[in-house]
């Protein structure tokens, strides 16, 4: 198939693109390598797809890799941009869309709102609108666990109401989900969302806790422990994701009936719950160094406890998601280690 993976230089859709090219799919990727983390390790990630730097810094102009049997190539593109992304579509006749672009962060949704309206609502529908145009057979897009605010049920389960979201951040996704709903409906189009559960590992984000911490204790930075240590997170490998986000791609949804709307959502996560502090041990085992904690109160917009009930995709998918902590914490500090020569 013809896959089109849009933040295809960000830490999941990298992956994705990666394993889609492995294969045998061809694959596009789309990204505006936007500044709200180091550019420089976008352009790495892009590297690995055998995309140099000087070819992925123009807009708007594809680039060919060898790297995968000329099966990847890359696009820098905004979202927004109304005349391009169709023009795309049209040139390039894709079969299946990923869409994990997004403006990310819960609490940049504070500083900068503009850019979570432009590239998560406009952006989106753009290309819900380029779905229902071209004949795309399937549309599998990113959402967060940030959609369930301060749901109080434990585990987070698909079936609970997300009405209340506490940031802006949390409000696009689930906006983003209402209009698949719309879409689904309307024009028959087949949509799954995903709802990610803190994503961690190699190539990670610099923003999320688990790069922060590293980055703070190799330093000899104190690190910030938000809600004095209370807090727990269903913690989820990069391979285990990326497993489950390439068997959604892959699998038909014929058999989704005419009343489903043709639209699906997931949990993706790890199926369990890891308490902040003993993540912590676990990166100054790995790195024989105690972190100086800077104990702090909670962040507007975050919260206390996130936890994934996975079963749907267990049941529809054989989502099977087991790395350990105790593995994965080791292969991110790993390759920490080895991309800044350590």
């Amino acid at each position: 198939m013809k896959i089109l993976v849009t933040g295809a230089a960000g830490f999941i859709g990298f992956f994705v693109s990666k394993t889609l090219c492995e294969q045998g799919h061809e694959v596009i990727g789309l990204d505006n390598i936007n500044d709200y983390y180091d550019i420089n390790l976008k352009y790495a990630r892009l590297k690995e797809l055998g995309i140099e730097k000087d070819q992925a810094s123009e807009f708007n102009k594809l680039s060919i890799s060898n790297h995968y049997q000329d099966s990847f190539k890359f696009i820098r593109m905004h979202l927004e941009d109304r005349e391009g992304l169709p023009q795309l579509f049209e040139e390039e006749k894709i079969d299946i869309v990923c869409n994990l672009a997004a403006q990310a962060g819960v609490r940049y949704s504070l500083e900068n709102p503009e850019a979570y309206i432009d590239s998560n609502l406009v952006g989106f529908l753009n290309i819900l609108e380029c779905c229902r145009n071209y004949q795309i057979k399937h549309l599998v897009y990113a959402s967060s666990s940030s959609v369930y605010g301060l749901n109080e049920k434990i585990p987070f389960s698909t079936d609970d109401k997300v009405d209340n979201p506490i940031s802006l951040y949390a409000a696009t996704k689930k906006g983003n989900e209402l209009m698949a709903h719309t879409y689904s409906h309307l024009f028959k189009i087949p949509t799954t969302g995903l709802r990610f559960f803190t994503v961690y590992g190699p190539w990670g984000r610099p923003d999320m806790a688990m790069f922060l911490f590293t980055d703070a204790i190799t330093k000899d930075r104190p690190i910030k422990v938000f809600n004095y240590g209370k807090m727990e997170r269903d913690f989820t490998y990069i391979d285990d994701i990326v497993e489950g986000v390439v068997r959604i791609i892959q699998k038909p949804v014929e058999n989704r009936t005419e009343n489903s709307f043709h639209y699906k959502l997931y949990n993706i996560g790890n199926n369990n719950s890891v308490k902040l502090l003993d993540f912590i041990n676990e990166i100054e085992s790995n790195l024989e160094k105690k972190a100086e904690k800077q104990m702090l109160p909670i962040q507007p917009g975050d919260v206390e406890k996130t936890w994934a009930d996975v079963n749907d995709l267990i049941k529809d998918y054989n989502y099977s998601p087991n790395t350990s902590i105790k593995k994965g914490v080791k292969s991110f500090i790993d390759w920490y280690k080895n991309y800044y020569q350590l």
